[in-house]
């Protein structure tokens, strides 16, 4: 397989093209989670992937809490389903400590205050069931929590990861903070190599043809983690070979070009999956081009699967225009129209109702 193929294959899977979900949430479950500090952005990473979608929508769901939004995998924000959450969080929410102690440690935060502002805002939030960050940080600075700095954003992380909070919709432009228990009944959870097998199965099935370490990277995992759970995916998985790197792809996934695929053009938002979900982003982005686009984590434009420039949305809602930066100068006329179309589309999801 070479690597364009790799890249026409993947943009199926993660549902690029020819997507197979009309609905916010069925999109995020098959993804598993999906990156989303840039919470504007990671609503179009959503968006563009669904057939006739709209901004207002995709807010709809999260503020239904059909969709939710945590610190899950990495120390960074992430789209999931309420179905996922709790197995995700068992499995990574140590990891994910362990990488924040550094934190707490420069920013004088110990096992005590962590405690105390628990039970602060269990408290507030069993009597007022949803709490804007700013309404917790005044409660908290009320109980003598010291909430200067960065110190809040780390109390509020790690009550998430004690499966305390979530967020789940927004008050206006402001997010919401609701205990974890009303968002998510408790139940059953699988155990620990369970997990490992099911983070590996979404994970291959949605953004295959993909490395035992892109797995690892996406996933926070250790190699030998993540080549258990590969091990315990094998009859689910097909193995390719690409410019001698071993691959890893579904088995009902066809592996041959996706027709007219290489004339598509797609506006990807910031951190979208096409490009984080990788450790190594060369099968999409040529290496001369890494510091124009932050190695593929700007809005970034792709073409025939490669990423071909940046783009940007300037004005308001109502008279929002795109402005392109192209790698290789001015476009042909075919790549000028299917940009052009692509920017209609997100265009369309911003002023849908």
């Amino acid at each position: 397989m070479t690597s364009r193929e790799v890249a026409y294959l993947r943009i199926a899977n993660q549902q690029m093209a020819g997507t197979l979900f009309t609905q916010p949430a069925d999109l995020v479950q098959w993804m598993n989670c999906m990156q989303a500090q840039d919470y504007g952005m990671a609503k179009w990473a959503v968006g563009y992937r669904l057939r006739e979608m709209s901004d207002v929508l995709v807010e709809q769901d999260f503020n239904d809490g059909k969709i939710l939004r945590s610190h899950i995998l990495r120390p960074t924000w992430h789209f999931v389903c309420p179905a996922d959450i709790r197995w995700l969080l068992k499995l990574s929410a140590p990891r994910v400590k362990a990488m924040s102690r550094i934190y707490h440690q420069k920013l004088g935060i110990d096992h005590a205050i962590l405690r105390q502002s628990k039970k602060i805002i269990t408290k507030a939030l069993t009597k007022h069931r949803r709490l804007t960050r700013e309404e917790l940080t005044s409660l908290l600075r009320k109980d003598k929590i010291n909430v200067s700095d960065s110190r809040v954003g780390h109390l509020l992380m790690d009550a998430e990861l004690d499966e305390l909070v979530c967020r789940a919709g927004r008050a206006g432009n402001k997010f919401s903070y609701q205990l974890l228990d009303e968002a998510v009944p408790v139940s059953n959870l699988p155990g620990y190599e369970e997990s490992i097998a099911e983070l590996a199965k979404r994970y291959f099935f949605s953004r295959g043809p993909a490395s035992i370490q892109d797995f690892a990277w996406w996933g926070n995992l250790t190699l030998s983690e993540a080549r258990k759970g590969l091990d315990m995916n094998k009859q689910h998985l097909q193995h390719v070979s690409v410019n001698d790197n071993d691959y890893w792809v579904s088995a009902k996934a066809p592996i041959q070009p996706i027709p007219g695929q290489g004339r598509s053009a797609f506006l990807l938002p910031a951190y979208d999956e096409y490009m984080v979900a990788y450790t190594n982003r060369d099968n999409a982005l040529d290496p001369r081009f890494t510091a124009e686009c932050s190695y593929g984590l700007s809005p970034v434009i792709i073409y025939n699967g490669q990423v071909a420039g940046t783009w940007r949305r300037t004005g308001k809602k109502d008279k929002m225009q795109i402005e392109f930066s192209y790698f290789d100068g001015v476009p042909s006329q075919a790549k000028a129209l299917a940009f052009a179309t692509a920017a209609r589309k997100y265009l369309a999801f911003m002023a849908r109702g």
